[in-house]
């Protein structure tokens, strides 16, 4: 991840993970601009390439080979990537509205979201269709198409809406995997039935003849019934009805008509064409605001109108970047003018293609074979990232500032102090905290809504106060989640030893910059940790935010506990169980991760684990007579185990096989990648009797991982440890497993014996 002193002078937004944005990551991380930060918001971590998709579908391409890793990719510009679903735009205060989010400010925005068929607009089609667009949904409906071929007994007919390049693609690409499918299962292929419907009397409208007589004789050939000039009117659980009156029975419907924008584009105020999509002059800037871009499907230049096709969305990244970077420099955006005819590569299922351009056409499975080269070389420049130049080794834009930015940015860096100078303005706090709801309790006699030098808070008659603290460093770039996940792993103290969260005191580090930006990140990451603290009834009674190089919060927790309720460390009796609720692996995850080696959907399992909070587990183990518990952190599974075993005078053994792991932590272990707290925590490796037989197991590295906001670690009862962890996946808690047992303690020293 690149990174700059350099406080933050432009906020450049991208909302969506198209083509084109990919395409700008790319520039921008090449060429990063001192001053200006990106922020890439997307729903999805994995976007899919569109060129690639046919393929995929016939099962020539796996998963990864046609995706695009945004996390990765942000991560490797110095981006941020915000995976959230964006739903409107307030362009008023310069806003995205996010749907699970704080809204994200912008200097300059882009948007490239693709387009979606307009299902709603054909009755039933909405419920019973499979939209092709946005992919991001296809693919899980297409996942589940398969398995219903597995149980599916007799015919199978599959109807495609769309009888354009896309449609036609798609059904000769769906034949051919699902016909193999059966084949592979003994079953005869001749059961599958294709149907391809389209309004227009004309296949394929937008190429030339000898393609349309191409593709007209493969589907004939294939068995594919082509149904022209027959508009769709109706779609019910099981038929196709058409507006000349006839009736198809049918058991999936894939719709790839005409697309639109979403409807919430009809509430910015930008100019839009009547099917929704973002009108653009030629500099891709949207016809009434400056300071909003559009490219790819869901933008129509306005001078040069073309067909919605991935070509033009992958040649607008390139034109894109220099515009966003060209107006975040104070310069005036250049033109753009795409190309009036295009290479157009559709495949037929079978690894053959056909290629054509204007009037000219060829075909043949060396066409499939160049086809593929093309894709391949097109994603392996986001697959196989490249060296980057050092900043030191870049111009400096900074020179066009604006002498008013040029001054905040001399203002924002220059003499800055220490001590209590180094706090941040009381007005950026108040603007920020002024903004949050913090949960109010009748136990806090003065905390946010009375601010005073201290927080004033009652301890119960009957009641022992539980104190702890916990501070670190972001290591995500998106302030809300990493809010969160502080807060959630600094009430995990509290709630493992059977506490009720009462109050917390947050200590947080911002990097220093003009005052908005500033403003913001408090914000956001104060928003973040206020609903973590918000749903365990904890309220935020104060703190302090001051200056620094990193990003980091922490915070000091006080809870309430009966005296006799107290789950310790230290009581853990022979027989007990060991019961682990969450996998374990963040720490070598979250090493990958900024080296670009772990798969954005490792880190989204890993962040989506991280935020699971242990208040529920806590009591569900507590009622099924735990003694003992503690929450794993940063001494890792191991070392959190020893410091249970040595007050507890007994020894224990832990099942390798048994670990609930996160999805690529064994991998990345194995790599060798591993959290730079892991060799502090190997020296605990003493206190393993038969570590020498069991250090080449490829789990054994990460019983010394350190974790964020990790699961407990809890012993119960052997008569009732079934039961507690039935209760506890009945709670949420999927991963809970049984991972070792309690012994009297022997005469050996070592405490822990590990089994395979």
């Amino acid at each position: 991840m690149q990174s700059s002193t350099q406080p933050i002078l432009r906020d450049i937004v991208l909302v969506g993970g198209g083509h084109s944005h990919v395409g700008v990551l790319k520039q921008f991380a090449m060429n990063p601009v001192p001053g200006v930060r990106l922020t890439l918001i997307c729903r999805d971590t994995h976007t899919p390439y569109s060129g690639m998709l046919p393929g995929y579908l016939a099962g020539h391409y796996t998963y990864d080979e046609v995706h695009i890793d945004l996390s990765r990719l942000a991560e490797y510009c110095g981006a941020r990537f915000y995976r959230d679903e964006a739903i409107g735009i307030d362009r008023n205060r310069q806003t995205v509205r996010c749907r699970n989010r704080p809204d994200v400010p912008y200097d300059h925005l882009s948007i490239n979201i693709g387009s979606a068929p307009q299902v709603q607009s054909v009755e039933g089609a909405e419920r019973h269709a499979i939209p092709v667009k946005p992919i991001h949904g296809f693919n899980q409906r297409w996942l589940d198409l398969l398995n219903r071929l597995e149980t599916h007994d007799g015919p199978m007919v599959v109807a495609t809406v769309g009888a354009g390049a896309g449609g036609v693609e798609l059904t000769l690409a769906m034949q051919h995997r699902l016909e193999n499918e059966l084949r592979q299962r003994g079953r005869d292929p001749r059961q599958l039935q294709f149907h391809l419907f389209d309004a227009s009397d004309t296949l394929l409208p937008t190429h030339n003849r000898r393609v349309r007589e191409t593709f007209e004789r493969i589907l004939n050939e294939r068995g594919v019934i082509i149904h022209l000039g027959a508009s769709v009117d109706r779609v019910s659980g099981s038929q196709i009805h058409t507006d000349s009156g006839g009736s198809f029975a049918v058991d999936e419907v894939l719709w790839v008509t005409r697309a639109g924008g979403p409807e919430w584009l009809r509430n910015t105020g930008l100019a839009l064409d009547d099917d929704g999509f973002i009108l653009t002059r030629d500099t891709l800037q949207t016809e009434n605001d400056d300071r909003v871009f559009a490219a790819g499907d869901i933008a129509t230049v306005v001078p040069y109108p073309r067909e919605k096709a991935g070509v033009f969305a992958v040649r607008q990244g390139r034109p894109l970047a220099r515009n966003l970077r060209r107006v975040a420099t104070n310069q005036p955006p250049e033109p753009y003018r795409p190309q009036s005819t295009w290479l157009a590569l559709i495949s037929t299922g079978d690894q053959y293609a056909v290629a054509s351009r204007g009037d000219w056409s060829v075909r043949g499975r060396w066409v499939w074979r160049w086809k593929d080269w093309i894709d391949r070389r097109f994603m392996s420049t986001f697959n196989e990232l490249p060296e980057m130049e050092t900043a030191a080794s870049k111009p400096d834009t900074a020179a066009a500032q604006s002498p008013e930015e040029a001054s905040q940015a001399i203002s924002a860096v220059a003499m800055r102090c220490g001590g209590c100078g180094a706090k941040v303005g009381s007005t950026v706090i108040s603007r920020a905290l002024g903004q949050l709801a913090p949960v109010e309790r009748k136990d806090v006699l003065v905390g946010l809504h009375s601010p005073d030098d201290a927080a004033v808070v009652q301890v119960p008659p009957g009641k022992a106060s539980v104190q702890t603290i916990d501070f670190f460093r972001a290591f995500i770039d998106d302030p809300y989640l990493f809010g969160r996940i502080a807060a959630n792993h600094s009430l995990g103290d509290i709630f493992a030893m059977g506490a009720e969260a009462q109050t917390a005191t947050a200590v947080a580090t911002v990097p220093y910059g003009i005052e908005s930006k500033v403003e913001d990140v408090v914000y956001q990451m104060m928003s973040g940790a206020v609903s973590m603290l918000n749903a365990a009834n904890c309220a935020l009674v104060g703190g302090h935010t001051g200056e620094g190089q990193e990003l980091a919060l922490g915070f000091a927790v006080n809870g309430l506990i009966d005296p006799d309720a107290i789950m310790s460390k230290g009581g853990l009796r022979p027989g007990d169980v060991l019961i682990l609720t969450k996998p374990i692996g963040t720490g070598t995850l979250f090493a990958a991760h900024p080296r670009f080696k772990a798969r954005g959907r490792w880190i989204d399992e890993a962040l989506e684990q991280m935020l699971v909070s242990n208040q529920r587990a806590a009591e569900c183990i507590h009622q099924h007579g735990a003694r003992a518990c503690t929450d794993v952190t940063g001494f890792g599974l191991l070392g959190h185990l020893v410091e249970m075993t040595r007050p507890s005078g007994v020894d224990a053994e832990l099942d390798l096989s048994a670990l609930p792991l996160l999805s690529g932590a064994e991998e990345t272990a194995a790599r060798g990648i591993l959290s730079s707290l892991q060799p502090a925590n190997v020296r605990l490796r003493r206190a393993i009797g038969n570590q020498l037989e069991m250090v080449n197991h490829p789990r054994y590295p990460l019983i010394f991982d350190p974790q964020t906001a990790g699961g407990l670690l809890a012993g119960v009862p052997g008569d009732r440890a079934d039961e507690c962890v039935e209760a506890l996946k009945a709670l949420g808690y999927g991963r809970t497993a049984i991972i070792g047992r309690v012994t009297a303690q022997g005469e050996a020293l070592e405490p822990i014996r590990l089994n395979a």
